[in-house]
């Protein structure tokens, strides 16, 4: 049997008083994810265990099995490990966005979505200006990055942008833990403050303005960490033999890489509700003729929960059943060799509080000829009566591989 997971990133939501008191997969339009949810069994499964913050580098790690007592380092050196940065002793990562702030405030953690290029141009120009032999930055994917700190300490706290849009941001600058880390606060706190000066002027920025856009003016570093010590997934699970990772997002080619599976790129993926569905599809399902696993990761309703926007992560949420789930059900169900599929999301993202909480998420799990439970549609509720019931740590994947 062949194994592949559909992640849809911050899916499940709270209700919507405008939604008559639904929630979003309640109330969409997902005939695929129902089918297998009537075809399998199902349960909830915590992702973010006790002590930790419900950010999808915890959850997704989660899901994957590993104890992330053991092996959490911080998101920075899982993005480190995407980009192809080789972490040394000593390097300290940390994830670096561009955000816009405006009136002291952050106003959004993505810069208005910044494309790629222009972010690229914005980096690059970091590091020239504030760059040295102990401090690099490294460009990714559209307002998402990296900055190295040689030296630095990780006992730090640090405010994910997406968890406060529209809080000042002075109040949230990163605070040391530890005497030892006091220096590398004052660090990053220092970059912040002067990437605000070079930043506002920059002719990208003096054009996105023009544009109507919003200027990616400040970053804002935070999830410090060292390089985790992982092992494999193949090493856990042997017959999990090869597999591979599609996603738009870094962290997740980042956790991937540690776990073994080959990094996919798809051309066209954006992380964003105008993701090429099709292509990361087609690379899915070709991937799995060769490939034991694949973990097919899609973006776009977190970045739409993150954004409050209601009728949009009902799309993200309808796109993902009718251009991901489907394509990939209606293709494997005829392939000889029987393919196991799990839909769930690795956390919910509420549209009325725009970031991550720790909820426990709904899951599907469908194997050819195994008998079903008696769930009939796939929301947050309904799966509360599946055989699974309540999930955590390793069992979703132990009983996804059984």
């Amino acid at each position: 049997m062949k194994y592949i997971i559909i992640l849809g990133d911050g899916m499940a939501d709270w209700p919507v008083p405008s939604l008559h008191h639904k929630t979003l997969l309640q109330y969409a339009d997902t005939p695929y994810m129902d089918l297998l949810a009537r075809m399998g069994r199902t349960g909830l499964l915590s992702t973010v265990p006790e002590g930790f913050h419900p950010g999808s580098e915890i959850a997704n790690t989660a899901i994957f099995g590993y104890d992330l007592k053991e092996v959490y380092e911080g998101r920075g050196s899982l993005e480190a490990a995407s980009m192809g940065v080789e972490l040394q002793p000593g390097d300290m990562a940390i994830r670096c966005n561009l955000i816009c702030v405006e009136d002291e405030k952050i106003k959004n953690h993505s810069a208005g979505h910044i494309s790629t290029e222009e972010a690229n141009e914005l980096i690059n120009f970091l590091q020239e200006q504030l760059g040295s032999e102990n401090i690099r930055f490294y460009s990714g994917i559209a307002y998402r990055h990296l900055l190295v700190i040689k030296g630095g300490k990780k006992e730090l706290e640090c405010t994910p942008p997406h968890d406060v849009p529209l809080q000042p941001f002075r109040p949230l600058l990163v605070k040391s833990l530890t005497e030892d880390a006091r220096s590398t606060a004052q660090l990053i706190n220092d970059l912040i403050l002067r990437s605000q000066e070079l930043l506002k002027d920059h002719p990208v920025n003096q054009k996105r303005i023009a544009e109507g856009k919003d200027p990616a003016n400040s970053i804002w570093p935070w999830s410090p960490g060292y390089r985790p010590d992982m092992k494999t997934l193949s090493e856990i699970y042997p017959k999990i033999k090869s597999g591979s990772v599609i996603s738009a997002v870094d962290l997740i080619h980042g956790i991937g890489r540690y776990a073994g599976l080959k990094s996919i790129e798809v051309e066209g993926a954006t992380g964003l509700f105008d993701t090429n569905y099709a292509g990361k599809v087609n690379a899915a399902l070709k991937a799995l003729e060769t490939d034991d696993f694949v973990y097919l990761h899609i973006e776009a309703s977190d970045e739409a929960g993150h954004e409050g926007k209601v009728n949009l992560k009902l799309r993200t949420i309808e796109d993902l059943d009718s251009k991901v789930i489907g394509p990939v059900y209606q293709t494997v169900k005829e392939w000889e060799e029987p393919v196991a599929i799990a839909v769930l999301p690795d956390h919910p993202t509420p549209c009325e509080l725009r970031t991550h909480t720790a909820d426990p998420i709904p899951f599907l799990i469908w194997k050819p000829g195994e008998e079903p439970d008696s769930v009939q549609v796939f929301d947050e509720d309904s799966v509360r009566e599946g055989v699974y019931g309540l999930m955590k740590e390793n069992e979703f994947i132990n009983e996804f591989l059984k």
